[in-house]
């Protein structure tokens, strides 16, 4: 129960990653908001982790409107006191090449991942910086925030951009205690994953057998996914870390998909 007594806030927490990471804080003692656009299954999960003797509420935001990021924030901080963990997870995925993406689709991209990210911290900082009471901001990034995947541009470009934003909090955050990552998985079975799979074989004219094993697993040393558990153990270690030395740096978590 290492983080026994600290709050956490999650966003994107109803399903995949996200969730996964949200039991696992809930697990090491976390008081643990579920943050989603879709309040039902923010509340769900909640209610997951209460029955199993946890403390979670659920919480509507779209990380894309300040307003709604804002007052999200404010009723965790009205709930538990405060906020020590931000998990940074929303995100979504349109796979397309450069020359047909809709620029509708970039933008909205950019909006859930990037400025998803700058709000939910930003709301988040005004209660770490608070006392120089300080935190932890937790990104979720990808393999594609260190490497480039064909038909990716608005994803890709998006995790290279939270490499940015999270070194700049890492210096800007330590005078106040608050520390920053960022997690980079490779591939994850999550309903993301799996929607891209046919997808990519329709786009890149191969099967969908190939595009598991040469394109999501082909660089990996053992051929497997990467596990959530693989990404929410890296989480928790990094959440309960005693010091700043890892502060600003990005965790690849790819069986050895992408090295560095």
């Amino acid at each position: 129960m290492q983080l026994q007594g600290k709050v956490a806030i999650v966003t994107g927490g109803a399903s995949g990653i996200g969730k996964d990471i949200a039991i696992g804080l809930s697990k090491a003692g976390a008081a643990v908001a579920i943050a989603d656009i879709n309040l039902a299954a923010a509340q769900a999960v909640a209610a997951e982790l209460e029955a199993a003797g946890g403390k979670a509420m659920g919480v509507a935001i779209d990380v894309t409107d300040e307003a709604a990021v804002e007052a999200g924030t404010q009723q965790v901080v009205d709930a538990y006191g405060s906020i020590d963990i931000l998990i940074s997870n929303a995100g979504i995925q349109v796979v397309a090449p450069i020359h047909e993406f809709a620029y509708a689709d970039w933008k909205k991209v950019m909006a859930i991942h990037v400025d998803g990210a700058f709000l939910t911290t930003k709301a988040a900082l005004k209660h770490m910086y608070k006392d120089d009471r300080g935190g932890i901001v937790i990104y979720t990034g990808s393999v594609h925030s260190h490497l480039a995947s064909p038909l990716k541009s608005a994803y890709v470009t998006a995790k290279h951009g939270l490499l940015g934003l999270n070194r700049v909090l890492a210096k800007e955050g330590a005078p106040h205690n608050v520390r920053s990552h960022v997690v980079c998985p490779g591939f994850v079975r999550t309903p993301l994953v799996d929607k891209q799979i046919p997808e990519q074989a329709a786009s890149l004219g191969i099967s969908e057998a190939e595009v598991i094993s040469k394109v999501m697993l082909g660089n990996t040393v053992d051929g497997e996914f990467t596990t959530l558990q693989d990404v929410t153990d890296t989480v928790l270690f990094l959440a309960t870390f005693p010091s700043a030395a890892f502060t600003g740096q990005s965790f690849v978590v790819s069986h050895g998909w992408y090295m560095h």
